[in-house]
């Protein structure tokens, strides 16, 4: 009697131990599972990251025609970024940032009295104020750890607020008047007010980056698609294009 009921509670505690197991193994696999479900849903997990943006900034105003001579501005871009991030790591920036560039040329003129060259100038002093909004297409690649690789490419658009030209001339009277007389200006105005420039100027831009954690520096080039000059003249290309890069430093908020 003894002995059965020996083999009876041995029957009991192996069966008890196999069912507690295949319990917990199921309770593992579960647990698994909604660890994987869990984080398949943060891969699909749309959000919006804020970045305060700050850099510098060359500009190249190229032209054909010397009635307009080429001209590099420098300066800095300030702003705040929208990052609306997408799945696997690609994101969607946007935002508005204010540039403020600065930059000198001198043209020479001929002199009117004698007919000789580089006697009489010029000099354009130019400040351009802007508003600058991306929309870029941004790939993240991640390194190690919080450290990764940043990508992007897209269209921006820069409004022209006012693009002054403060001009110091070195002219004698006939001269001055002869320009004057072919509606070329002599005294300080602002290039967009008078109907020079567009104020729209769209371009395409290029450009690479590292990130650590919450810190963004990023490098690229934007080539000008459209032409800046307002009017033209018949039989003259006066076809005008607005080339840049910059550097810029970001925080995330």
């Amino acid at each position: 009697m003894i002995r059965h009921l020996k083999t009876l509670f041995l029957i009991i505690s192996i069966s008890t131990c196999s069912f507690a197991q295949e319990a917990k193994n199921q309770i593992d696999f579960s647990e698994q599972e909604q660890q994987q479900r869990a984080a398949q849903e943060a891969a699909y997990k749309f959000s919006v990251d804020y970045r305060l943006q700050v850099g510098y900034l060359q500009e190249w105003q190229h032209s054909k025609t010397t009635t307009y001579p080429d001209l590099y501005l420098h300066g800095t871009k300030l702003g705040v970024t929208f990052d609306f991030n997408l799945p696997y790591s690609f994101t969607i920036q946007t935002g508005l940032l204010y540039t403020l560039t600065y930059g000198s040329t001198t043209q020479h003129w001929r002199n009117v009295q004698t007919n000789d060259y580089d006697i009489q100038t010029i000099k354009h002093r130019i400040l351009s104020h802007q508003f600058n909004i991306p929309l870029f297409a941004t790939a993240n690649i991640k390194l190690w750890r919080k450290l990764s690789l940043i990508f992007y490419t897209g269209p921006e658009l820069n409004i022209g607020l006012a693009q002054t030209d403060y001009l110091k001339t070195n002219l004698n009277e006939k001269t001055k008047n002869w320009l004057i007389d072919n509606n070329i200006h002599t005294e300080k105005y602002d290039r967009y007010t008078d109907g020079e420039l567009i104020r729209a100027d769209i371009g395409y831009s290029l450009g690479a980056g590292i990130q650590w954690d919450r810190y963004r520096l990023q490098g690229g080039y934007t080539f000008g698609l459209n032409n800046l000059k307002k009017e033209q003249q018949k039989y003259v290309d006066q076809h005008m294009w607005n080339w840049k890069w910059n550097v810029s430093f970001s925080y995330r908020f």
